[in-house]
């Protein structure tokens, strides 16, 4: 017998397809723990009656949660939960090092019985469409690394807020968002000011942000603040093909791209990173630490970010926290 204190509510005036309405309910009652494996269901005649659905509906509904393994059928018994596995939604921009950090972070402190699917938007409006669309009711929860286009905000309204994390970049976010962010301005210039001292060895500070990047513009903005402020001669390079290394500079770069040349152009012309030019890099990684005698580093904790991201999951309360942008020191500043 179907557990008498489930009880499926259709709203027949929402958007949402009926049976996507049935989906997302019992997947939302699994992950509350109302209901359990082996549980019975109520029956495809009895959802069809109580609620005014044709059988078209409710037997598509069950459909899709056999395919997601979710519930099982016995032939002339019924429909039964198979188990109380969660599945997680984590959307990332793109695969980098240091998004690996934080994905291990965020399914390592996940319990065994939570699944975490992935998805790349490589900041593709319509890449971004597709998996937000599809995603609908499928999931326990959502965490989305999100970017700045117009068209994001109603996408994302189509989640249930209450479960909907938002992380690392805030743009486009609304008040009563859960979130966890960076901060790419003020962290980011009091990062700056940690290396002051450092950056007093040389004649100019250069700012690489290379017109390929999706990198937050905000971060030019504070970095020529922080130079005026501090009356370093400065400039920005954007044209990747632009940049040649000169003695006595010191550059920053958000783009591990141009750390690549620039320790290229150091060993073509045998300048020594951290005494004849400096450099300091946004985003730390695991790799960051050994290449050459350690490259210096601005960045947020993303392993943090990731636990707790995580703990979002676990926990029913909502989340607005920012994490920490910490400068690293190493020897090629």
């Amino acid at each position: 017998m179907a557990k008498d204190y489930f009880k499926l509510i259709i709203n027949h005036s929402s958007d949402i397809p009926k049976y996507q309405q049935i989906v997302t309910a019992i997947n939302e009652c699994i992950a509350k723990n109302i209901l359990h494996t082996g549980d019975a269901l109520p029956s495809v005649n009895s959802i069809c009656k109580s609620n005014q659905l044709s059988r078209d509906t409710v037997f598509k509904a069950y459909s899709i949660l056999k395919e997601q393994r979710v519930i099982e059928s016995v032939p002339n018994k019924g429909y039964y939960v198979a188990n109380e596995t969660r599945k997680v939604l984590l959307v990332l921009d793109t695969f980098k090092a240091y998004k690996e950090v934080l994905y291990h972070s965020f399914i390592n402190n996940l319990p065994e019985n939570f699944i975490t699917d992935v998805q790349f938007h490589h900041y593709n409006i319509d890449n971004f469409k597709t998996i937000i669309n599809n995603s609908i009711g499928k999931y326990f929860k959502y965490v989305v690394m999100n970017f700045n286009h117009k068209e994001i905000p109603p996408v994302l309204s189509k989640i249930n807020q209450e479960k909907l994390l938002l992380i690392d970049w805030n743009i486009l976010s609304k008040p009563e968002n859960n979130y966890v962010f960076q901060d790419f301005g003020q962290s980011f210039y009091n990062a700056l000011e940690g290396a002051t001292d450092l950056f007093g060895k040389y004649k100019e500070l250069v700012f690489i942000y290379p017109n390929f990047t999706n990198h937050p513009l905000e971060t030019v903005t504070y970095f020529k603040r922080y130079c005026k402020n501090h009356s370093f001669n400065f400039k920005i390079i954007t044209n990747p093909k632009e940049f040649k290394i000169e003695k006595n500079v010191a550059y920053i770069s958000v783009s591990d791209r141009m750390l690549g040349v620039f320790l290229e152009q150091c060993r073509d012309v045998n300048l020594e990173p951290g005494k004849d030019v400096g450099f300091l890099s946004y985003n730390e990684t695991p790799m960051k630490k050994f290449i050459y005698k350690g490259i210096s580093v601005i960045s947020t904790d993303f392993k943090e970010m990731g636990t707790k991201a995580a703990k979002f999951i676990t926990e029913d309360k909502s989340m607005q926290e920012y994490v920490a942008t910490k400068l690293i020191i190493r020897e090629s500043l």
